[in-house]
């Protein structure tokens, strides 16, 4: 048996593997360490439980899925962007089945408060993300936005109906750019 890990993002990078072969019930330490080869201590050096791991691995699942594009441009056009974040919601609900689900209805029970914080840096950088590119977007009307009307306020309209959207597993941004065509241009 190897005892010597190669790093943390390995022991994640398995997890995710682990997951998308068996599923989530599949990931806990024994599971983790048979698969990389070495001793349920050594995954203690990284994690110093179950819920850490698989907060860890959550984490690199949302990662993973909306990694940053190699084309920059997409964050320069609201409807690139929605195009974009609605083809990685599809590719997360191919590798991942269920994740959106389970991950919205708090799987993380060992230890939910971490869970949720980490769940909600996530969203809040998407939603951070969809304001950046309402304010660069220059195809955007000038005065689409007003003060009750805010970039805030429409990209959390965005980000919800982005939720719901995963909630269904409906990954067709379709309706979504029509709102967006006919809200701000």
């Amino acid at each position: 048996m190897n005892t010597i890990v190669t790093s943390k993002e390995e022991l994640l990078k398995t997890s995710r593997e682990l997951i998308q072969r068996e599923g989530w019930s599949a990931v806990n330490i024994r599971s983790v360490a048979s698969a990389c080869g070495v001793s349920v201590g050594s995954i203690y050096n990284y994690f110093d439980s179950k819920a850490a791991l698989l907060t860890a691995t959550v984490e690199s699942v949302w990662c993973e899925i909306f990694h940053r594009p190699e084309d920059g441009a997409v964050f320069q056009d609201t409807l690139a962007c929605l195009t974009w974040l609605y083809g990685r919601m599809e590719y997360g609900g191919q590798q991942y089945p269920g994740f959106f689900n389970l991950h919205s209805l708090g799987f993380l029970g060992v230890d939910k408060s971490d869970g949720k914080r980490r769940m909600q840096q996530t969203w809040q950088h998407i939603t951070d993300g969809l304001r950046a590119v309402l304010r660069r977007d220059t195809k955007i009307r000038p005065d689409a936005f007003t003060e009750q009307f805010t970039v805030e306020n429409f990209a959390d309209l965005l980000f919800s109906l982005m939720l719901s959207a995963l909630l269904r597993q409906d990954y067709d941004p379709t309706t979504v750019l029509e709102l967006v065509r006919r809200t701000l241009y």
